[in-house]
């Protein structure tokens, strides 16, 4: 039998297909591409598929797509439709849900937090080894906390989101609002001539030292450890937060505190893998 694995973001969706002798990888856009008709696609392609893990890049619940600011939803109650229509098991959870169950894991730690930054900006907590959820599995949202009121819109409808600064979205936004044709890579526009192109980036330092302070002030996990597109491509912002942080987090809950930059290559595909523990 064969597994489907899938980590879909605001920007791509990977994919494994393992069975004892191979892993079959693919990654597509996920602009274009809906979660479910991927997942009709596997299954006609790989008909002995009996379990799908899925990190998803959005609010989930008890099997259910809440919400998903940077992605189109083809269907909300997916592990029911799923079930309807194949007969098998799938296990669905926020992205950095996942991602820190295999950062836990990689750090052999109880008390940690995650912070990743790529299309949006999102964290997660365990504490003493228990991963945090809150009501509706939303603890932690921490790209949705109000910041600053903008000309823009955040992809959850509101306009003063930290997400709208520190991400790859919000720089996007900010770059189209200035009528910039530039790409939003934070190492370019830090060297750019342009005084806009420099504002985006000295904001996007700011909201990211106030998103980290606030997570680290409320969860004050062991290890903050740091991952997405964003920080992969600027490991400096890791160094920022160690000399800044100070300034924005209450002094007793940085104690301790070590600051890491993710090593894994796919932190929430290989989450997703462990969903499948979740369900057994």
């Amino acid at each position: 039998m064969k597994k489907l694995f899938i980590d879909i973001g605001g920007t791509h969706l990977r994919s494994e297909v393992c069975s004892d002798n191979e892993i079959i990888k693919e990654s597509v856009s996920s602009n274009d591409t809906g979660l479910l008709f991927y997942i009709d696609q596997q299954m006609k392609l790989h008909p002995s598929i009996d379990f799908i893990g899925i990190s998803y890049a959005g609010q989930v619940d008890k099997g259910v797509i809440i919400s998903a600011p940077n992605i189109n939803i083809d269907k909300y109650e997916i592990t029911s439709e799923v079930k309807q229509r194949y007969g098998i098991a799938l296990e669905i959870d926020n992205d950095l849900n996942c991602a820190l169950r295999a950062e836990a894991a990689y750090w052999k730690s109880s008390n940690i937090a995650a912070l990743y930054i790529g299309t949006g900006i999102g964290a997660a907590v365990i504490d003493q080894g228990i991963l945090i959820k809150g009501n509706a599995n939303m603890a932690f949202e921490i790209g949705h906390i109000p910041y600053r009121e903008t000309p823009l819109v955040c992809g959850c409808g509101r306009n003063n989101c930290v997400e709208l600064y520190a991400s790859g979205s919000g720089m996007a936004k900010w770059l189209r609002h200035y009528g910039s044709r530039l790409e939003p890579v934070l190492s370019q526009l830090k060297i750019g001539s342009d005084r806009n192109e420099r504002l985006i980036v000295s904001e996007f330092e700011e909201a990211l030292l106030h998103a980290a302070g606030v997570l680290v002030t409320l969860a004050n996990p062991e290890i903050l450890v740091l991952g997405g597109g964003v920080i992969e491509q600027n490991p400096y912002l890791a160094t920022l937060l160690r000399e800044k942080l100070r300034h924005y987090a209450l002094s007793p809950a940085l104690q301790g505190l070590r600051i890491e930059i993710s090593v894994l290559e796919n932190a929430p595909l290989m989450g997703a893998k462990l969903l499948e523990r979740h369900h057994g």
